[in-house]
Protein backbone atom coordinates (compact mmCIF):
# COMPACT_ATOMS: atom_id res chain seq x y z
CA UNK A 1 0.00 0.00 0.00
CA UNK A 2 1.37 3.36 -1.02
CA UNK A 3 1.04 6.27 1.35
CA UNK A 4 1.49 9.87 0.31
CA UNK A 5 3.34 11.64 3.10
CA UNK A 6 2.83 15.38 3.54
CA UNK A 7 4.47 17.77 5.95
CA UNK A 8 4.99 21.47 6.57
CA UNK A 9 1.57 22.91 7.26
CA UNK A 10 0.85 25.25 10.11
CA UNK A 11 -0.12 28.73 11.19
CA UNK A 12 1.52 31.73 9.56
CA UNK A 13 0.85 35.46 9.53
CA UNK A 14 -0.26 37.25 6.37
CA UNK A 15 2.75 37.98 4.20
CA UNK A 16 4.66 35.05 5.64
CA UNK A 17 6.03 31.90 4.05
CA UNK A 18 5.64 28.15 4.41
CA UNK A 19 6.99 25.15 2.56
CA UNK A 20 4.97 21.97 2.13
CA UNK A 21 6.69 18.69 1.30
CA UNK A 22 5.30 15.54 -0.28
CA UNK A 23 6.73 12.11 -0.97
CA UNK A 24 5.62 8.51 -1.39
CA UNK A 25 6.13 5.99 1.40
CA UNK A 26 7.94 3.67 -1.00
CA UNK A 27 9.41 3.81 -4.47
CA UNK A 28 6.75 4.20 -7.14
CA UNK A 29 7.32 3.26 -10.74
CA UNK A 30 5.96 5.32 -13.55
CA UNK A 31 5.30 8.60 -11.78
CA UNK A 32 3.88 10.95 -14.38
CA UNK A 33 2.64 13.85 -12.28
CA UNK A 34 2.64 15.15 -8.71
CA UNK A 35 1.11 18.23 -7.24
CA UNK A 36 -1.01 19.96 -4.68
CA UNK A 37 -4.71 20.71 -4.38
CA UNK A 38 -6.36 22.68 -1.61
CA UNK A 39 -9.82 22.85 -0.14
CA UNK A 40 -11.15 25.66 1.99
CA UNK A 41 -14.27 25.22 4.15
CA UNK A 42 -17.38 25.18 1.99
CA UNK A 43 -15.33 25.30 -1.20
CA UNK A 44 -14.49 22.78 -3.90
CA UNK A 45 -11.06 21.25 -4.04
CA UNK A 46 -8.89 23.23 -6.46
CA UNK A 47 -5.57 22.60 -8.13
CA UNK A 48 -2.83 24.80 -6.70
CA UNK A 49 0.30 23.62 -8.48
CA UNK A 50 1.62 20.55 -10.26
CA UNK A 51 4.79 19.33 -11.90
CA UNK A 52 4.99 16.49 -14.40
CA UNK A 53 7.86 14.01 -14.51
CA UNK A 54 9.47 16.00 -17.32
CA UNK A 55 9.31 19.23 -15.35
CA UNK A 56 6.28 20.96 -16.82
CA UNK A 57 4.58 23.10 -14.17
CA UNK A 58 1.04 24.32 -13.76
CA UNK A 59 -0.19 26.94 -11.31
CA UNK A 60 -3.55 28.32 -10.32
CA UNK A 61 -3.86 31.97 -11.33
CA UNK A 62 -4.38 32.94 -7.70
CA UNK A 63 -0.92 31.69 -6.66
CA UNK A 64 1.22 32.59 -9.68
CA UNK A 65 4.23 34.59 -8.62
CA UNK A 66 3.80 33.61 -4.97
CA UNK A 67 4.01 29.80 -4.94
CA UNK A 68 6.71 27.60 -6.47
CA UNK A 69 6.59 23.85 -6.93
CA UNK A 70 9.93 22.06 -7.06
CA UNK A 71 11.42 18.60 -7.09
CA UNK A 72 14.38 17.83 -4.83
CA UNK A 73 14.53 14.25 -6.10
CA UNK A 74 12.35 11.79 -7.98
CA UNK A 75 9.12 11.10 -6.16
CA UNK A 76 9.05 14.31 -4.13
CA UNK A 77 7.44 17.69 -4.59
CA UNK A 78 7.88 20.75 -2.42
CA UNK A 79 5.53 23.72 -2.52
CA UNK A 80 7.19 26.96 -1.47
CA UNK A 81 4.50 29.46 -0.52
CA UNK A 82 5.30 33.11 0.05
CA UNK A 83 3.33 36.34 0.45
CA UNK A 84 0.59 34.26 2.00
CA UNK A 85 -2.89 35.70 2.24
CA UNK A 86 -5.84 34.81 4.41
CA UNK A 87 -7.54 33.34 1.35
CA UNK A 88 -4.75 30.75 1.11
CA UNK A 89 -6.12 29.18 4.28
CA UNK A 90 -7.16 25.64 3.41
CA UNK A 91 -6.30 21.99 3.76
CA UNK A 92 -3.61 21.19 1.20
CA UNK A 93 -3.58 17.74 -0.38
CA UNK A 94 -0.71 16.20 -2.28
CA UNK A 95 -1.36 13.72 -5.07
CA UNK A 96 0.82 11.37 -7.07
CA UNK A 97 -0.14 9.96 -10.47
CA UNK A 98 1.77 6.77 -11.14
CA UNK A 99 1.47 3.43 -12.83
CA UNK A 100 2.95 1.16 -15.44
CA UNK A 101 -0.03 -0.23 -17.35
CA UNK A 102 -2.60 2.18 -15.90
CA UNK A 103 -2.32 5.46 -14.03
CA UNK A 104 -3.46 5.53 -10.42
CA UNK A 105 -3.87 8.72 -8.40
CA UNK A 106 -2.74 8.47 -4.81
CA UNK A 107 -3.81 11.12 -2.29
CA UNK A 108 -2.33 12.32 0.93
CA UNK A 109 -4.39 12.92 4.06
CA UNK A 110 -4.00 16.68 3.82
CA UNK A 111 -2.16 19.27 5.85
CA UNK A 112 -3.74 22.40 7.28
CA UNK A 113 -2.40 25.80 6.30
CA UNK A 114 -3.85 28.73 8.24
CA UNK A 115 -2.95 32.30 7.39
CA UNK A 116 -4.03 34.60 10.19
CA UNK A 117 -2.74 37.40 12.36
Amino acid sequence: QVQVVESGGGLVQPGGSLTLSCSASRNLYGITDMGWYRQAPGQQRELVAAMTSNGKTTYADSVKGRFTISRAKVGTRDLQMSSLKSEDTAVYFCYIDAGVTATIRYWGQGTQVTVSS
